[in-house]
């Protein structure tokens, strides 16, 4: 993952408990979070180099689904990728016309704008209870572009 060594250091026992393959498992999560991997998380967003930065605190919360902690960090980021976050974490909550009035907001030159998320919102919306792999794939892709960004330009 390029991001900051600095970063990749405190993030790595995160992706070592709970690989990429495996994280966001769910388009729309349904499932209880195992409460040592939020321990983790409480643990590595502490750390003054996290907190130093919004988005991949927001995005370390969202990557294990807690969707609520994310929203209410995301919301608050001013700019595309504040957009962008706040998006995905509609997107993730179910509520895909907001999603979509975020990915607005986030304008059309962004790092996640060759992709073409809002169609991606409608083709969750239609699938969603179905969890197609991949579209798990594709949402896994998406949270690690946007985290890898987050990281290098935070």
């Amino acid at each position: 993952m390029p991001v900051p060594d600095t970063l990749a250091s405190l993030t790595k026992p995160l992706f070592e408990a709970l690989p990429l393959e495996q994280a966001m498992p769910e388009l729309v999560p349904t499932r209880t979070i195992d409460p040592n991997i939020v321990r983790l998380v409480e643990s590595i967003v502490s750390q003054s180099e996290i907190q130093a930065n919004p988005s991949v605190t927001a995005a370390l919360w969202l990557y294990i689904d807690e969707i609520d902690r994310s929203h209410t960090i995301c919301q608050a980021i001013p700019g595309s990728v504040g957009s962008l976050w706040h998006a995905i974490v509609h997107r993730r909550e179910g509520d895909f016309w907001n999603s979509k009035y975020w990915f607005r907001q986030a304008g059309t030159n962004h790092v996640l704008s060759a992709h073409s998320p809002e169609a991606f919102v409608d083709q969750v919306e239609q699938t969603y209870k179905n969890n197609p792999p991949e579209l798990l794939e594709r949402q896994r892709q998406e949270w690690l572009q946007l985290f890898e960004f987050s990281a290098r330009e935070g």
